[in-house]
């Protein structure tokens, strides 16, 4: 049996490591034998976790075994490979993964979770010598098998497949990973392998003829081996070759006279390494400076020394030899085997019971003499009390024949599985989602939530018919009250604050218009509405909607010429416009949406929530916010080349340089990047003490920096290849946008430290380096003035937030909105906008993480000198030329036309226009009858924008149109509407229509001209017209004819045909609508109006024209026969308070399917849940007419 012993000097002396104490031998275990009659066999392999406390040991019997902590007390022990006659189950090498334990033996590939549970195993006909496997990158997702074969094998680790065979010249025996793939071959040379491509980069020639160990680490690789003596037969070499892997070439060798067996690269010192020959002398020495040599000797009694192995936080070190031992070497009091340890799961302690006491009364009869004493001393007997008299039979009365089992009804199966599901020749199988424990079953026979998200409020139509019990006091209580229901019936995590929730959109009869939005918004700022398609992108929207610089840039460049139709800068310059003067009214991306929908490029990226495929939302929204930056620049150099404001805001510019690792010919290029993915060095490398991760902006200033290697072609050398690139920053813009790019727990480890994001940052650029600072470092560098520093503060999030397993993980914005304040005494002022739900939070709140719930997906970061920077003088420099000119993408003159004249007719504030608008119906409503007859609106219908009017107002063409356009829609329309629209098939296609064809966006920019030259807007029932139309304006702007003739105690809004039949006395709408029409006669009404109150009778004509309407049922005469008096008919009630919400229908004659209708062009979003509607307004709502 061997024994060790080592002199009084210790390892901390030799490896110079503060931290460390290596002289004691802790613990000395067998390795387990086969079966209970065999005896102790040698190690084959020997590895310390990454992730936990344990070490892992393989045999030549295929059985992998674990020993936990510095007493190794075993953990689990489990045959992962099959062992045969011959051989082929012995473990070679052992690699670890979150999911479990990677081992590989000749003939298989073998996962196991760390409790022994299979994960996956793979043997096939191609596996016939494998010996070593590597990762191929950092991320872990897929691994390298190769051996004593002509192939090898690229696996996906989550997946469990073969992903690829690579044919290979070279037969491997190990492999090592270290930024390359170094793979030792039979003949005693190293392959560099890409990690990509597993190409060849370079073959490092090296004097053994086999090579029997070796590391790499830092960039170093160090390997031993055997030669040939002149007799022929092999010994260990007296030298460990070391290697630079960055510049590919060969550093002086180590020598080692007692023959190199074994070496290791020490964890946390790059340049120390660890050299042991087989009777167990051991050299400490630097790779620098190889003259320094601490010898020590592990005095071997038997046997020879097999194995050795440094634990990843370098604070242990284990050793196997030939007669089945392992020997585990450490200090007690500071042994930890990984950097950042995660807890490791045990099994449940078994229950222990009290002994009973063995007497003389062997039937226990005077003990139950005993009890039953004490028993009856303080309680009635049970032989006392009556029973109660049934009058039917009891269910225990049933006999046999009667009850039969039935079971639990089958449960439900997981989204995850099922969208992992791949069919084999067996039937179907997934990966396990591990939710459950083993042998654990759900609970079917509990009533599950159908809706687990938060309760909604009443609809505005319910809230008018009893309006004392929802003032608007009682809103934010309600709301919490809701949210606090649903985390007690178990549909979202308890950890998840309220606020953090999803929220859902319920439809009425009435459509969207009917939801009260202003129950979850009290703030003056707008939420945006979830009912459309790819309405994940809200929270990025709000983010850059408060980045004043880049509001700036998006309504300066809305303000030009632009019109071309794809321009997404366009569309978020209208978007946030509307937010700011919507002051807290809820709003809705829709024409942005659509746009962003249309784009080709969007929908081949995956960014469409309708080819996403169960892509993670994070994932869409960090590629999604990459490209709407890059597809900016673009629209923006398409109408102002010559101007750098755009990259100042938001590119860095970072010229690339690439050399070839051949020929080192250097290429360098232009380059710019409007977004930067954080990468995240691995802990357990780059941390000097347990506690202490690198800051944010260190690992900013990695990922802005780092270095990589790719394929590509090289001039010099007149073929493709490995070219290392790098960047040097020559500047930095003043809004930094950065992916957070949190994948891996590892990721999230830096975002659970309490205080790891800073709330400012110092950037200094010198000489093409980009350095960055935080905290007490940024405070001195500003005091000092010796650099010019950039400072950056945080204006907001887009964090991920995962509300329970029966809720979609859904997106929210944390923004700190007193950056774009006009008001400068502001300094924090952070809110939560949850799509339409919008709440003020604390700082602490908007940066506290949670790796269970909270994680961030996007930052986004401005200097401080750009702070209340709002400038608004985009308003001032407004081209208007579109309002003047003729513009048809189908050569059709517009009819009924004639354009303003800029030197008379000039729009300017003040200036009155009547304005009509129409729609067609791009998707049908879609509704759901329950068991009971309910009628429940999944989907409402969607609404196209099909013709704009608009007309003089004043002056001598009062009423005369200069505006006349039809909206050419590429989408089906399912329904023309033709009673209510006037628009007929043909009528919007570039091919067959007679009328003025132009795109939306220049429809919708005329429009929102003149809303920013001053313009009042005069038309009838407008809010739902500007709704869809997806515009919002002020008040102040707005002369809607319904509103001047309304008496609120009435309930009841008249429609612009009986107005038009009773104070003009004009028929209109005969047949059809016609928009020239309908504002015409809302430009008369108001005319008509301001005789009235000049002449001070408004009040009085208002009662006349209801006391009119009631007994002509608020209809012209003729179309209304027999209806005047329904209202008494129907269970006594009148019409006249058929209609009591304000706004509702807005007095337009609206056909069935408007009423549901949501925004023009852009696709409904897929509901998260039914949706339920009015149920008392049903049958009980009359819609008025128009």
């Amino acid at each position: 049996m061997p024994s060790f012993t080592l002199p009084a000097a210790t390892f901390e002396n030799c490896l110079r490591d503060p931290i460390t104490d290596l002289d004691v031998q802790l613990h000395r275990i067998t390795v387990p034998p086969p079966d209970i009659h065999s005896e102790s066999t040698p190690a084959t392999t020997i590895a310390f976790d990454t992730q936990q406390e344990l070490l892992w040991v393989g045999n030549e019997y295929g059985r992998i075994t674990s020993f936990y902590g510095a007493e190794l007390r075993r953990y689990t022990s489990f045959w992962a490979h099959p062992s045969h006659p011959r051989g082929d189950g012995e473990v070679k090498q052992v690699l670890f993964h979150e999911r479990g334990v990677l081992s590989v033996a000749p003939t298989s590939v073998h996962l196991s979770s760390r409790r022994g549970l299979t994960q996956w195993h793979i043997a096939t006909k191609t596996m016939k010598n494998l010996s070593c496997m590597s990762y191929m990158g950092k991320g872990n997702t897929f691994f390298v098998v190769a051996g004593c074969q002509n192939i090898m094998l690229k696996i996906d680790i989550e997946r469990g497949r073969i992903v690829e065979e690579i044919p290979t010249e070279h037969e491997y025996t190990m492999m090592k990973y270290s930024h390359y793939i170094c793979a030792a071959t039979v003949s005693g040379s190293v392959n560099i392998l890409d990690p990509d491509t597993l190409r060849i980069i370079k073959t490092l020639e090296t004097p053994n003829s086999r090579i029997c160990d070796m590391d790499a680490r830092n960039n170093y690789l160090v390997t031993c081996g055997w030669v040939t003596r002149q007799q022929g037969t092999p010994m260990l070499a007296s030298l460990a070759n070391v290697y630079d892997l960055r510049r590919m070439v060969q550093l002086p060798p180590i020598p080692f006279a007692a023959g190199a067996a074994h070496v290791q690269m020490h964890p946390r010192m790059s340049t120390t390494c660890i050299i042991a020959s087989h009777h167990g002398q051991l050299q400490v020495v630097d790779l620098m400076n190889s003259n320094t040599v601490n010898l020590r000797q592990a005095n071997i009694s038997s046997g020879f020394m097999s194995g050795l192995v440094l634990a990843p936080s370098g604070e242990a070190f284990a050793l196997s030899d030939t007669s089945g031992f392992i020997h585990l070497w450490g200090s007690p009091s500071k042994m930890l085997f990984a950097e950042i340890s995660n807890a490791t799961e045990f099994a449940d302690p078994q229950e222990s019971y009290p002994a009973i006491a063995v007497d003389d009364d062997v039937y226990g009869f005077q003990r139950f003499a005993l009890l039953t004493r004490l028993l009856t001393r303080h309680c009635r007997p049970l032989s006392t009390i009556g029973m109660p008299y049934y009058r039917e039979q009891l269910l225990s009365a049933w006999t046999s024949t009667q009850l039969y089992e039935v079971g639990n009804p089958p449960g439900k199966i997981d989204p995850l599985i099922l969208s992992d599901l791949r069919t084999s020749d067996t039937g179907s199988c997934a990966r396990n989602p591990k939710k459950l424990r083993r042998n654990q079953a759900v609970k079917t026979r509990v009533v599950e939530t159908e809706d687990p998200s938060l309760a909604a409020p009443k609809f505005l139509s319910e809230k008018a018919r009893d309006p004392e019990n929802h003032s608007p006091e009682r809103r934010i209580s309600e709301i919490q009250e809701a949210m606090v229901n649903a985390a007690l019936n178990g549909s979202t995590k308890a950890d998840v604050p309220i606020m953090y929730r999803n929220v859902e959109i319920k439809y009425s009869k009435f459509g969207v218009d009917d939801f009260d939005f202003e129950y979850y918004n009290k703030t003056q700022f707008s939420g945006l509405e979830t009912h459309i398609a790819n309405s994940y992108t809200n929270s990025l929207l709000q983010l850059l909607k408060f980045t004043p610089l880049v509001r700036n840039v998006a309504l300066h460049h809305t303000a030009t010429t632009c019109l071309y139709d794809t321009c997404l800068l366009c569309e978020m310059g209208f978007l946030f416009d509307m937010m700011e003067k919507a002051e807290g009214q809820s709003c809705q991306a829709t024409n942005f949406l659509k746009t962003f929908s249309s784009i080709p490029e969007a929908s081949n990226m995956g960014l469409l929530e309708e080819n996403s495929h169960h892509t993670p939302l994070t994932v869409m929204m960090q590629a999604a916010c990459r490209f709407l930056l890059e597809h900016s620049a673009l629209d923006y150099r398409k109408v102002s080349p010559n101007t750098p404001e755009f990259n100042q805001t938001l590119a860095i510019e970072a010229p690339l340089s690439m050399r070839c690792v051949q020929c080192h010919n250097e290429t360098i290029r232009d380059g710019r990047t409007y977004i930067n993915d954080l990468v995240y060095p691995p802990i357990n490398l780059v941390s000097r003490t347990r506690t202490q991760i690198p800051t944010f902006s260190q690992v900013l200033k990695a990922s802005i920096e780092r270095a990589t290697q790719t394929r590509g072609w090289c001039d010099k050398c007149r073929r493709y290849q490995q070219l290392a690139t790098r960047k040097s920053v020559r500047g930095v813009p003043d809004v930094l946008i950065i992916n957070a790019a949190v994948s891996t727990a590892e990721s999230k480890q830096y975002w659970a430290k309490p205080g790891w994001m800073p709330s400012e940052i110092g950037v200094i650029i010198d000489n093409g380096k980009f350095f960055c600072f935080e905290g007490e470092d940024l405070r001195l560098h500003v005091e000092r003035g010796m650099h010019n520093v950039k400072v950056y503060e945080l204006v907001g999030i887009v964090a991920d937030i995962n509300s329970g397993e029966h809720q979609q993980s859904h997106l929210v914005s944390l923004i700190n909105t007193s950056i774009s304040d006009r008001d400068s005494g502001l300094r924090d002022n952070w809110h939560l906008f949850n799509d339409f739900l919008v709440r003020k939070v604390s700082k602490t709140d908007a940066l506290h993480f949670a790796s269970s719930w909270k994680m961030p997906a996007v930052l986004a970061f401005q200097v401080v000198s750009g702070r209340h920077a709002v400038d608004d003088s985009w308003k001032d420099a407004l081209d208007p030329t579109l309002l003047y000119i003729e513009y048809s993408i189908n050569n059709q003159p517009p009819q009924n036309c004639q354009f303003l004249n800029p030197a008379t007719e000039a729009p300017v504030a003040g200036s009155y226009v009547a304005i009509d608008t129409e729609f067609v119906a791009l998707q049908q409503e879609e509704i759901e009858i329950k068991a009971d007859g309910e009628r429940e609106i999944i989907r409402p219908t969607r609404l196209g924008l099909a013709r704009v009017s608009v007309l003089r107002g004043s002056g001598v063409d009062e009423g005369l149109p200069f505006i006349n356009d039809y909206i050419t829609i590429s989408e089906p329309i399912v329904d023309y509407l033709t009673k209510w629209s006037g628009v007929h098939e043909g009528d919007l296609s570039t091919l067959h229509s007679s009328h003025n064809l132009v795109p939306l966006k220049v429809a919708y920019k005329k429009l929102w001209l003149l809303l920013n030259l001053g313009c009042i807007f005069i038309g009838h029932g407008l809010p739902k017209d500007f709704r869809t139309i997806n515009i919002h304006v002020p008040k102040a702007q707005v002369l809607d004819t319904v509103d001047l003739f309304y008496i609120r105690a009435r309930q009841r809004k008249l429609s612009l045909r009986f107005l038009a039949w009773y104070l003009l006395k004009e028929d209109i709408q005969q047949e059809t609508h016609d928009s020239i029409e309908d504002a015409r006669t809302a430009l008369r009404l108001w005319r008509k109006f301001e005789e009235f109150r000049d002449a001070g009778v408004v009040d009085a004509m208002v009662e006349e024209v209801y006391r009119e309407g009631k007994k002509w049922g608020y209809k012209p005469p003729g179309e209304a026969i027999g209806t005047a008096m329904m209202g008494r008919r129907e269970k006594g009630r009148s019409t006249e308070a058929s209609l009591g919400v304000p706004g509702f229908d807005g007095g337009r004659e609206t056909p069935e399917i408007l009423r549901g209708g949501s925004g023009p062009g852009t696709p409904v979003g897929k509901p998260r849940g039914l949706e339920r509607r009015a149920g008392a307004a049903t049958g009980e709502w009359e819609s008025p007419a128009k």
